[in-house]
């Protein structure tokens, strides 16, 4: 290749979608410019050019560029599919709810019809035609959540997980058809589409269906996927037939990966609605194996099921507006409790993961999180004082607890009591349309392919999301929450969850980013982390989702710590107290920002495209191979 600019095309469903760009030093030009007003690289005059000579960036990573819209997902292919329904004249709502019904074909271990989830949307107000009472304006648009949890059947009992000496059975809760709760996913995605989308939904959804009609070949990170997980989906026979080839034979990289059935169940969808999947042959499918196999959902609960608009909260972060999911996202409030408490702190004078702000950010964490286990639940049935939970008294309070220069023990923690009365296989999509629209939606089956269970016939997965319920409080769930009673499980309830899909608005009310992640509890700290190196450290979109993460929940008492994080610091944190546990890679924080028309817009700087005016920039987590972020 010669010098300057190169493409490399891809061909398949990424044809004209994704491109490898390679270009030698000044190629690219004002793109990879240093940040506009960033301090000068100071060199001797013997020594290399400087930064800007090269035209290299201040930093190691760089975002996806766009002048239009941009989606980010965790595969590929799914986030093409997003692109594709903007350049077709979709918002930010068709692109994510075409990423979605994708993912339920290309991501099974996450992406799900059988599953629920949360978004978190904000559009222009001329995009929003039709308000609804609890969206909430914002600048010169509004933002509004959508609850699309799973609930518990009718005839749930608390008793049904538990074994004879009272303990909870952890097959029950995890791997059986009793661990089902109602879905939520295709209720919600739909109801979103049509009162915010612009698509016919049967364009939005071609093509996931042609996706799993036409098949797709498997990429290297799902066919290990699939084969760590054979043990549970060889279990139940329809989910052998689905995901592995004739005689039990795992899929290898580039074998195509066809699902009719699942192409004939997204084709009800489209051509009907919700109704496709709550009635008719999908539900019945599901209904018979219920009955068949000792699960507890019936038809009943399916009509009865109903996605929620709600209001998202909101709280403010050293200027800049955080929009979130309110309960039963156990995410947002604590979230929104965590940055009320470390905003006064001095964090970028102690620098990112350094000892003393690592220190800082765990004591926070165990606080929120001995709050989120004992306060939070589904918002229809319990009263939670979130406002206290947000107030600035209660964040002074909060912080007064912290010890900046010793680790306290959970059982510490635990034997105080509350100031107040009262995966990880999830997925999650950014989407930034070229409105400055924005939408952040994360849908789960709890586990790795939920239950592994399929509903024969109808060609997908089923949650196992009733272990999210305090099965038996104080008792651990999967993700090693200790939660107490206001998350019981009661027929009709919503379980508590970690999901966060969050939006940050400029302090002038224009849109900045949306993110979020999967990851069980680990979702929460994982957002965190993001927002801060955003809006605290200086890093760019891309360096602030890549950059090692840490995370603590209170129990097990230890941080998590992924590589990156120096030995250095890991000694100093043992030696205030704390107990070190090396995990493998955290979340996968795939988020987008919308790049302001005016450079004099407030706002962080966009790092290497800050020589751009509108548009967006995107990034995928490099923690998850076959995730993407992709241009309009």
């Amino acid at each position: 290749m010669s010098a300057g600019l190169g493409r490399l095309r891809l061909t398949g469903p990424l044809a004209g979608a994704l491109v490898l760009i390679l270009a030698s030093p000044g190629a690219l030009g004002p793109w990879l410019l240093a940040a506009k007003g960033a301090p000068a690289v100071s060199v001797s005059p013997s020594g290399p050019p400087a930064a800007t000579d090269l035209q290299e960036g201040l930093q190691r990573f760089h975002p996806i560029v766009s002048g239009g819209g941009l989606v980010a997902a965790q595969d590929a292919r799914a986030a093409a599919v997003g692109a594709t329904i903007l350049r077709q004249g979709g918002n930010a709502v068709d692109a994510a709810v075409a990423t979605c019904f994708a993912l339920a074909v290309t991501l099974p271990q996450a992406g799900n019809l059988g599953g629920g989830g949360f978004l978190v949307l904000w559009l222009p107000h001329s995009e929003a035609k039709h308000p609804l009472a609890p969206a909430v304006p914002i600048g010169r648009g509004q933002a509004v959540a959508l609850n699309f949890r799973e609930t518990a059947p009718l005839a749930v009992r608390p008793e049904l997980f538990l074994q004879a000496d009272g303990s909870v059975d952890r097959a029950k809760a995890t791997r059986s058809l009793l661990s089902t709760g109602v879905p939520g996913t295709v209720a919600g995605l739909t109801l979103a589409q049509a009162r915010y989308g612009r698509l016919p939904l049967k364009d939005v959804m071609a093509p996931a269906i042609q996706l799993a009609e036409r098949g797709f070949p498997v990429g290297v990170e799902l066919a290990a996927s699939l084969t760590a997980a054979a043990p549970l989906l060889k279990a139940d026979p329809n989910s052998r037939r689905l995901f592995f080839k004739s005689g039990g034979l795992p899929y290898r990289p580039g074998e195509i990966l066809r699902q009719g059935d699942l192409a004939r169940s997204l084709r009800r969808i489209a051509e009907q609605g919700a109704p496709g999947f709550y009635g008719g042959p999908v539900a019945r499918a599901l209904e018979g194996l219920m009955a068949k196999r000792g699960g507890l959902i019936r038809s009943a609960d399916l009509a009865a099921y109903r996605a929620r608009w709600q209001a998202p909260l909101q709280g403010r972060f050293r200027g800049y507006q955080v929009v979130t999911m309110p309960p039963p996202s156990g995410g947002g409030i604590t979230l929104l409790q965590l940055l009320n408490v470390l905003e006064p702190l001095k964090l970028e004078a102690t620098g990112a993961n350094s000892a003393s702000t690592i220190h800082r950010l765990v004591e926070a964490m165990n606080l929120a999180y001995r709050d989120r286990n004992r306060l939070l639940g589904d918002p229809d049935q319990v009263a939670m004082p979130l406002e206290q939970l947000q107030s600035s008294a209660y964040a002074d309070l909060q912080r007064s607890r912290l010890d900046l220069n010793r680790h306290r023990p959970a059982a510490q923690l635990e034997a105080d009591p509350t100031a107040l009365g009262g995966g990880s296989n999830t997925t999650h999509v950014s989407v930034a349309d070229r409105q400055g629209g924005l939408v952040a939606v994360t849908t789960t089956l709890n586990g790795a392919y939920g239950n592994g269970i399929s509903v024969p016939g109808a060609g997908f997965l089923l949650n196992n999301e009733l272990d999210d319920f305090s099965l038996k409080p104080g008792s651990a769930n999967g993700y090693g929450l200790v939660q107490g009673a206001v998350n019981a499980i009661e027929p009709g309830r919503r379980p508590l969850s970690s999901m966060t899909p969050t939006l940050v608005f400029r302090p002038s009310g224009e849109p900045l980013l949306a993110t979020g992640s999967p990851g069980g509890s680990r979702i929460i700290t994982t957002v965190l982390q993001v927002l801060l190196n955003r809006l605290v450290f200086g890093l760019n979109l891309a360096s602030s989702v890549a950059s090692p993460r840490i995370h603590s929940q209170l129990w097990p008492d230890q941080i998590s710590l992924e590589e990156g994080i120096s030995p250095d610091s890991r000694r100093l944190l043992a030696a205030m107290g704390h107990k070190l546990v090396s995990v493998p890679a955290m979340g996968s924080a795939n988020s987008v920002e919308v790049v302001p028309r005016k450079s004099s817009a407030a706002g962080p700087r966009a790092g290497s495209a800050t020589a751009l005016t509108g548009g967006s920039l995107g990034v995928a987590d490099p923690r998850r191979r076959d995730a993407a972020a992709v241009p309009e």
